[in-house]
């Protein structure tokens, strides 16, 4: 094996121990130990707080606090104590866990100036538009500009050795590495890259994903390490970890027993996941007796599609409970894997979810007709463009700040005062102001059809075939058999002032991105009638009155926007009552939401509005926090529950599909994309040190693509503080890996996981959970056990303070 192949494999395989971040402004929820997954989650958390310095389980003080609250059932968490060898006691099980520390990540003063140099190059050189003087050189690659540039730098000792590098940054890294063997190597980079996770997950996910930004100005975990090792040597910082990886006696898994945080964690997450099973299991004879569980014989005023996500849960109930309608399940992207242009939008962006790439560009054109709308955007974005570069242009240059300060500075005071002591005020005159302004979607349409001519790696628009099979996936997914007039989807974003996160808050399956375009795009393919006609063919008959639109969602405010531009005069009565109803139902989200927040219910409109424009709020919302369970299977099963916005909510009905194909989607795709999020709030709260991004109150933005703490080092990782705790140290996160409950047969279900060995090896080990309430079964209940075996949840049953279970029973296994 050649060198060039163990450095460039090398790297790849020590890059997994650190997670990929993805920038700022499309902030994604990610597992930040993706690359440990493939082992036992506690022999995971174990080696990665061996690389990372993180701790992986809560403390003893959190775990106090949910057994106080009475969060843990106290003869489950005996039983499991019992069963591992401990103390059943669980006061003195936690003042043993209480004794544990982590010791943290070591570094020497001469790593430290390594990395103070390091961040402050990459920072320069992955600015993505907000440095008013760009680095230099760029088009030629980092490894290359620095070499160019780097010299000048008079804090690096002998910098014009810089200039005399290698062209290649492998013959670099090779030089670097000439006095060690090759077996060590592996070790060198892990302790290398994960030196300063934040910049190297950013690396990694921008060099996967290319893009706009890498084509241009490109930059490789090669480029990256060369550089990093080039300046070891200048600084004479250690290259090698101080003890080989392996060495380390690892005191937490207590010899071969599972570590006691473990037996309290899964504890806690049985006593969660037996409360939303036993609700489940329970509404499933509703589903049998009426299909989609709709008692009412009326045919709804409209139907209402919302993305899966926990704060949906919350709006669903309320718009349900405002009159006549009929709310359903599904991810957010709505099936359209598409990279979207906004009408003049500088950068397009990719609005999926990030294990799928792209397969259809987009755009927003103006429509026919619209020219008087279009117009009166144009100017009025025409005038505040030019008043906003202006403004900066002044701001900027040193020959007019200070004359610029002079003669606007009380303005500028008087407007500062007003947005921070009358938000409220300063958002309705800027309400008043956007009012005279048409919105986008007013005159523009996403450009559906498909346009053989265009240029670009992506082909624009779709064809007949392919908008057929994501309107007749979306129905037959979600097992709608019947058609309002009205049928809205419904994607989400957020609305928040001065807030680097705001992407976290947007729609997960959009890429951090809002998801009203995508509903627009499946709203669009819906109307069209050749696409009605084909559906028709496929059993799928959606009458002559039934109107598609699309809507978006502030989960910070709880509006629900409509994009009804299109909709017919004979439908606007029922439009009309739409609104009204999502008024209704807005007023009791909100008021909802703001008792989650402390504030007062009976102020919930004012309150969470004052939340979205306040540039001094840092918590607008609460975001996913909370989440904990995946239900997926018709509303029937979860109408009229409340979940308390912690449950992601799929529907499925397992009768219109047959083959599983639907079902096998659903586990591959948006289980996956929501154990991301659940593992990224879960390590987030139980460490935000080391997998979070500390407080909003010290965060400083970088290049728009991510943040310091204070004014150098690493980027942060994952969510502040703000986002899941609600006082210095009481979480209002409960960190529990997710509990996910299938409403299908068992045995398709065991099917589904022999042929998708990634989520069966999730489960495997761990990291999260999954039971199915059998409808072939009378609706029992059976828990996944490992291996394709599944254990009946309603013979599980505590005796005194053990547990009997009986043996697991595997329901026709896939194979037999």
């Amino acid at each position: 094996m050649s060198t060039d192949t163990s450095i460039h494999g090398g790297i790849d395989a020590a890059a997994d121990a650190v997670g990929s971040v993805w920038p700022l402004h499309s902030f994604v929820t990610a597992n930040p130990l993706a690359g440990f997954e493939d082992r036992p989650f506690h022999e995971a958390v174990a080696d990665a707080e061996r690389v990372l310095g993180g701790d992986g389980y809560p403390s003893a003080d959190v775990f106090r606090r949910a057994w106080e609250a009475g969060r843990i059932d106290p003869g489950e968490l005996r039983s499991r104590l019992t069963a591992h060898g401990y103390d059943a006691d669980p006061a003195a099980s936690l003042d043993r866990m209480a004794e544990r520390t982590v010791a943290g990540r070591e570094t020497v003063a001469e790593t430290d100036r390594v990395d103070a140099v390091l961040t402050k190059w990459l920072s320069a050189f992955l600015d993505q538009g907000q440095a008013t003087w760009p680095m230099p050189n760029r088009e030629q690659g980092f490894y290359r500009a620095f070499c160019a540039v780097a010299p000048y730098d008079g804090e690096i000792p002998d910098g014009d050795v810089l200039a005399d590098l290698p062209d290649d940054p492998a013959d670099a890294i090779r030089d670097r590495l000439s006095n060690y063997p090759v077996d060590r190597w592996p070790d060198i980079f892990e302790f290398q890259l994960a030196a300063l996770p934040g910049w190297t997950g950013l690396l990694k996910q921008r060099a996967a994903a290319g893009g706009d930004w890498q084509s241009a100005f490109p930059i490789t975990l090669a480029g990256y390490l060369a550089v990093r090792l080039t300046l070891t040597a200048q600084f004479d910082a250690p290259i090698a970890p101080a003890e080989a990886p392996g060495d380390v006696d690892d005191a937490a898994t207590d010899g071969d027993r599972v570590p006691l945080p473990e037996v309290w964690l899964s504890a806690w997450e049985a006593t969660y996941r037996a409360e939303l099973v036993e609700s489940v299991a329970d509404a499933t004879d509703s589903v049998a007796d009426t299909g989609e569980g709709d008692g009412d014989a009326d045919r709804p005023v409209a139907q209402l599609v919302f993305c899966i996500d926990t704060r949906s849960e919350i709006i669903r109930r309320h718009v349900e409970a405002a009159g006549n309608y009929e709310t359903h399940g599904y991810a957010g992207f709505f099936g359209i894997p598409m990279r979207h242009d906004g009408y003049e939008s500088d950068v397009a962006t990719d609005a999926c979810p990030p294990i799928l790439d792209p397969e259809h560009r987009i755009r927003d054109r103006p429509a026919d007709g619209a020219a008087d709308e279009r117009d009166d955007y144009d100017r009025w974005d025409t005038v505040l463009d030019a008043a906003k570069s202006a403004v900066h242009g002044l701001e900027s240059n040193a020959a007019t700040a200070f004359s610029f300060v002079e003669s606007a500075g009380f303005g500028y005071g008087a407007a500062l005062a007003a947005r921070t002591l009358l938000p409220g005020r300063v958002a309705d005159l800027l309400a008043a102001a956007d009012g005279r302004v048409p919105d986008r979607h007013e005159f523009c349409e996403p450009s559906v059809d498909h346009d053989p001519d265009t240029e670009g790696d992506l082909p624009e628009g779709l064809t007949l075939e392919e908008r057929v099979e994501y309107a007749a996936t979306a129905f037959e997914l979600m097992g709608w058999e019947e058609f309002s007039r009205l049928v809205v989807f419904t994607g989400h974003g957020s609305r928040t002032a001065n807030n680097p996160f705001d992407s976290s808050l947007d729609c997960g399956a959009c890429a951090g991105n809002p998801g009203g375009p995508n509903a627009r795009v499946l709203a669009a393919i819906c109307n069209d009638d050749a696409v009605r006609a084909a559906l028709r063919d496929r059993g799928i008959d959606v009458p002559e009155d039934t109107v598609f639109l699309a809507g978006e969602h502030n989960t910070t405010t709880d509006e629900v926007e409509l994009y009804a531009s299109t909709v017919p005069e004979s439908h606007e009565a029922a439009l009309d009552r739409l609104r009204a109803d999502l008024d209704t139902a807005r007023a009791g989200a909100a008021a909802e939401r703001a008792g989650d927040m402390g504030a007062d219910p009976d102020s919930g409109l004012r309150d969470t509005r004052r939340r979205a424009v306040d540039w001094a709020e840092t918590r607008p919302e609460w975001g996913l926090a909370g989440n904990a369970g995946f239900v997926i299977g018709p509303r029937a099963l979860t109408d009229g529950l409340d979940l308390d916005g912690r449950a992601f909510l799929h529907s499925y009905d397992w009768t219109t599909d047959p083959d599983g194909d639907g079902l096998e989607a659903i586990l591959t795709g948006p289980l996956v994309v929501t154990q991301w999020i659940n593992t990224q709030y879960y390590f987030a709260t139980v460490d935000n040190a080391a997998y979070g991004s500390g407080s909003k109150v010290t965060h400083n933005p970088v290049g728009n693509v991510g943040v310091y703490q204070g004014n150098g080092g690493d980027l942060m990782t994952g969510l502040p503080l703000q986002s899941l705790m609600s006082g210095d140290d009481e979480p209002y996160h409960q960190p529990l890996r997710l509990s996910t409950v299938v409403h299908a047969p068992t045995d398709r279900v065991t099917e589904i996981l022999a042929d998708n060995e990634q989520i069966a090896g999730l489960l495997d080990n761990g990291w999260l959970s999954l039971t199915v309430v059998d409808p072939t079964q009378n609706g029992r209940a059976f828990h996944y056990d490992g291996d394709l075996a599944w254990t009946p949840v309603a013979e599980r049953r505590t005796v005194g303070a053990a547990t009997t279970d009986p043996e697991p029973a595997t329901p026709s296994a896939a194979g037999d």
